[in-house]
């Protein structure tokens, strides 16, 4: 299984022959290595509907005939704009072809403001628990530390875990850190920094506070094997 990061929150998972891409913000991210013509899924996963996460959700599920998995309100909005979805909510999950995913909470918001500046709400933000070839991977989308990602962690051996860093939106390094130690990750990798300068965090000081060899810092485009 190869995992790549594309920066911000944009994490694209091959495994059996599927290429799963998590949080497709590509045009107006300055960090991204990505270009949407380029761009193959099979699978695009949204943790909520911040522009900044969505981001070019429609034309690439559009483009690649790509199944979109994310809330019931969020899969009700992209459906309506003639894309393929599958909806779930908070604590449920499905067992897809290519793996299971299951949803957890996060706390964020998940509002869209549309062509005519209205804002569009889009359900709850989530975290998501992809397992796929007897692994299991944890997007934990935008949120703040909760106590309850060690229930997380209990109930979900995890192999690799993207946490964002960037604080003013999401967790800082501190509380990412901290998160780190509920969830009992194998690995982690920090997300969502670094893009604006809101979210400036030196990613290799935040591996320093996880125990030796479990964090990871990934550059814009590498990937890691599990």
């Amino acid at each position: 299984m190869k995992i790549s990061f594309h920066g911000h929150s944009v994490i694209l998972v091959e495994a059996n022959g599927t290429r799963i891409l998590f949080d497709p913000f590509i045009n107006g991210n300055p960090v991204t290595d990505l270009k949407v013509g380029d761009v193959k899924a099979d699978v695009i996963i949204v943790t909520h509907g911040h522009n900044d996460h969505l981001g070019d959700t429609v034309e690439l599920a559009k483009k690649n005939n790509a199944l979109v998995i994310g809330t019931a309100e969020l899969a009700d909005y992209l459906g309506s704009k003639g894309v393929r979805t599958h909806g779930l909510h908070i604590g449920g999950g499905f067992n897809f072809e290519f793996g299971r995913v299951k949803l957890t909470q996060a706390f964020h918001g998940s509002g869209y403001i549309n062509e005519n500046n209205e804002i569009v709400y889009l359900g709850m933000p989530a975290g998501v628990l992809l397992t796929i070839d007897g692994k299991t991977i944890y997007h934990a989308g935008d949120t703040g530390l909760f106590s309850d990602m060690k229930l997380i962690g209990d109930r979900h051996p995890i192999d690799i875990a993207f946490l964002p860093i960037g604080d003013n939106f999401t967790m800082g390094p501190d509380d990412a850190a901290y998160a780190a130690g509920l969830l009992q990750a194998k690995k982690v990798v920090p997300i969502h920094f670094n893009t604006f300068p809101l979210l400036q965090q030196d990613p290799k000081t935040f591996v320093k506070m996880l125990p030796d060899g479990v964090g990871v810092v990934l550059d814009v485009g590498q990937s890691i094997e599990l």
